[in-house]
C-alpha cells in the first residue's frame, strides 16, 4: 500500500478536508482555529473569495506559461505591483517557486555579481532546505544530520538575542558586532565576503526580531567593505509584522530582498528583488526553473496584494499584534515556564524555560498539544524547539486572538504548566 514518507514529522494529527478564513475543518466538521497560516503562508486566510476567484478565473484561462519560454499577463501585472512595494531601486525581480529557490538564486547573484566566495549568515537562521540554503542553514542541528559536510563558504556569526544570552540589547549587539569583526579577521576576510543574509525576524530560529542597531551595524559593514546586505523576508515579508516587509522596523534598506509565504495565500510562489544594474551582474542563463512565476499563482498573488490594501491587513497586524502579545504576557505572569514573549505584528512566540532558564521543549511540545485538544493549531520552533509561535492569518480578527488566547490558557491549565 503506498504511503507517505515517514520522514516528515507532522506537528498535528489534525486532517484538515475544508478552509474558510481563520478555521480549518476536519472530515467530522470539528473545527480549528488556525494559527499556523500553513506556516505564515495563507496570509488572507483560507479561501478568501476573491483569491479563488482570481485561480479560478486565470485556470480557465491559462494555468502554466513557462516565463523563460513565453510570457504572461499576470507576470507583467505582478512585477509592476511588487515594484510599487519594494524599496526604490529594487526593481527587478526573479521568480520561482518555493523561498529555498529565491535563496538560492540570490546566493547564485551574489557570488557571480561580486566575483567573492563567501556569505556570512546569524546563528538560529533559517534560509532553506536545498544544499546551498541549507549550508546558510542554523537554525537545528537536524536539518543538517547525516548531511555534512555541505556547501563550503557559508559561515555563521552569532545573532543578537539578547534573552539567550541574559543581556540588555545593547550590550549583545555590542557583543555581535564584536564578533562579526572577529570573523571578518578569522573566517571570511571582507574582500572574500560576497553578502550577508539576514531574517528581520528569526523564524524556525525562535522568533526573535533583529535589534535595529545591529541591522545599521550590518549595513554600515557591508557599505565600508562593498558586501550585499540580503533581507530574507520570506516569513517576515507581506505585512506579518505590521509593516509590509520586516526590514522597515530597522531603518535599513538591503540590496537584495527575498519574498515567498504570504505573497500568494498557499499557491506556491517565491521572488527576490534586486536593483537591475545588480541583477545584470549575473551570469546569463543562470537563473531559470519550470514553474517560477507560474500563471495561476500569479494570480492569486495579484489578488492577495489585492485583499492586503483593501482590507488593510498590515494596519490589523499593527493593531491586533499588540493585543495579542499583551494577553500572553498576562499568562506569562501567571505561569513562570513561559520564560518570554516576543515578536513584532503578528509574528509571535512564547518560550518555555526550567530551571535557571534552560530551554524546555517538552512542556512547550505538551502545551501545543493541548491547545490543538482545546481547538487551536500552533506549531513549535527554536533552536532548543522551546518555542511556541503565533501566525495567525492575518484577517483575524480581535474576538479570535481573544478566543485563542483563552483555548491556550485552557492549553497551560491541561498541561499542567505552572
Amino acid at each position: 500500500m503506498a504511503t507517505i514518507s515517514p520522514l516528515l514529522q507532522r506537528s498535528s494529527e489534525v486532517r484538515a478536508v475544508r478552509g474558510d478564513g481563520v478555521y480549518l475543518f476536519d472530515a467530522d466538521d470539528r473545527r480549528y482555529l488556525d494559527f499556523t497560516a500553513g506556516i505564515g503562508v495563507t496570509s488572507t486566510g483560507h479561501c478568501h473569495p476573491r483569491v479563488v476567484e482570481a485561480i479560478q478565473r486565470q485556470a480557465a484561462q491559462l494555468i502554466h506559461g513557462q516565463y523563460t519560454t513565453v510570457l504572461h499577463p499576470r507576470l507583467g501585472e505582478l512585477t509592476t505591483r511588487l515594484g510599487a512595494l519594494t524599496p526604490a531601486g529594487l526593481d527587478c525581480f526573479f521568480y520561482a517557486s518555493a523561498g529555498t529557490e529565491a535563496i538560492e538564486a540570490a546566493l547564485r547573484l551574489a557570488r557571480q555579481a561580486s566575483g567573492r566566495p563567501n556569505v556570512i549568515v546569524f546563528h538560529g537562521s533559517f534560509h532553506g532546505r536545498t544544499i546551498g540554503s541549507l549550508s546558510m542553514t542554523s537554525s537545528r542541528v537536524g536539518l543538517r544530520a547525516g548531511l555534512q559536510p555541505l556547501m563550503a563558504g557559508a559561515v555563521v556569526s552569532p545573532f543578537p538575542d539578547a534573552f539567550r544570552y541574559g543581556w540588555d540589547d545593547d550590550t549583545t549587539v555590542s557583543f555581535c558586532l564584536a564578533e562579526l569583526d572577529f570573523v571578518f579577521d578569522t573566517l571570511s576576510a571582507p574582500r572574500e565576503t560576497a553578502a550577508m543574509f539576514l531574517e528581520p525576524v528569526l523564524g524556525e530560529g525562535g522568533y526573535v526580531p533583529v535589534p535595529p542597531a545591529f541591522a545599521a551595524g550590518l549595513r554600515e559593514r557591508c557599505d565600508r567593505h562593498g558586501i550585499l546586505l540580503v533581507a530574507d523576508e520570506i516569513q517576515t515579508g507581506i505585512g506579518r509584522t505590521g509593516k509590509f516587509w520586516g526590514h522597515e522596523h530597522l531603518g535599513v534598506v538591503p540590496d537584495v530582498l527575498v519574498t515567498a509565504k504570504g505573497l500568494a495565500s498557499g499557491m506556491p510562489l517565491s521572488a527576490f528583488a534586486a536593483s537591475e544594474e545588480l541583477m545584470s551582474q549575473g551570469w546569463p542563463g543562470s537563473q531559470g526553473g519550470t514553474y517560477g512565476g507560474n500563471a495561476v499563482a500569479c494570480a492569486a498573488a495579484l489578488a492577495t496584494l489585492d485583499v492586503i490594501e483593501d482590507e488593510q491587513l498590515v494596519e490589523r497586524a499593527a493593531e491586533l499584534g499588540p493585543r495579542l502579545i499583551g494577553g500572553l504576557r498576562g499568562l506569562a505572569t501567571e505561569h513562570s515556564a513561559i520564560g518570554d514573549v516576543r515578536g513584532l505584528g503578528l509574528m509571535v512566540a512564547t518560550v518555555f524555560t526550567g530551571d535557571l532558564g534552560a530551554p524546555d521543549a517538552d512542556t512547550a511540545r505538551r502545551v501545543q498539544v493541548a491547545a490543538e485538544r482545546a481547538g487551536l493549531l500552533l506549531l513549535t520552533c527554536g533552536t532548543a524547539g522551546n518555542v511556541v509561535r503565533w501566525i495567525p492569518p492575518l484577517v483575524v480578527t480581535a474576538e479570535q486572538i481573544d478566543d485563542a488566547l483563552d483555548m491556550f490558557a485552557l492549553a497551560l491549565q491541561k498541561a499542567d504548566v505552572r
